[in-house]
């Protein structure tokens, strides 16, 4: 009765830590000026620009005229804006323009700053997916050369499973 006991426990343990553990990625979604130590990011807060940039759909919200706008660009006021070299606060929160005004003062202290690593000037290879990063091409590279090579292994495994009976 005991090991059955252990068992229902050790079960019902390994279903919530699973739980626990299911967590997203969009490394591939980043831009190569976001910064690096991220894995999941839904926006950016830009201090400088008081804007947000969305992520999964690579678009900008940013106040004018009263109103919160959206757009796939920056309005060419922010034309000379360097995404290099400005700070990028990583926020996941739905819609986070609502809390605005916490914002601006939390990270209004960021304005000005440039000492964030970008993903651009990593050598972490889990952002060479990113189609922009440097190394990107030779990523590709590597990974059809690993598709190639899994692909013969493959074939001689099934050689060697055949034993000749296919032989003529």
């Amino acid at each position: 009765m005991r090991y059955f006991f252990v068992l229902i426990l050790t079960l019902f343990l390994a279903n919530i830590s699973n739980a626990q553990i299911d967590v997203n990625f969009n490394v591939g979604s980043q831009p190569v000026w976001g910064p690096t130590g991220y894995d999941y990011v839904e926006y950016y807060y830009l201090p400088d620009i008081e804007t947000y940039y969305y992520v999964p759909q690579h678009r900008y919200y940013y106040y004018n005229n009263g109103n919160w706008i959206h757009s796939t660009s920056l309005p060419s006021r922010y034309s000379k804006f360097d995404y290099y070299n400005s700070y990028k606060v990583v926020i996941n929160e739905q819609e986070p323009w609502h809390n605005h005004k916490n914002y601006k003062k939390k990270y209004s202290s960021y304005k000005g700053r440039h000492d964030q690593s970008l993903i651009r000037d990593s050598r972490d290879s889990k952002y060479y997916v990113i189609e922009k990063h440097p190394e990107h091409k030779n990523w590709i590279k590597e990974q059809d050369k690993k598709k190639s090579n899994q692909n013969n292994k493959n074939n001689d495994k099934q050689d060697k499973h055949d034993n000749g009976k296919n032989k003529k």
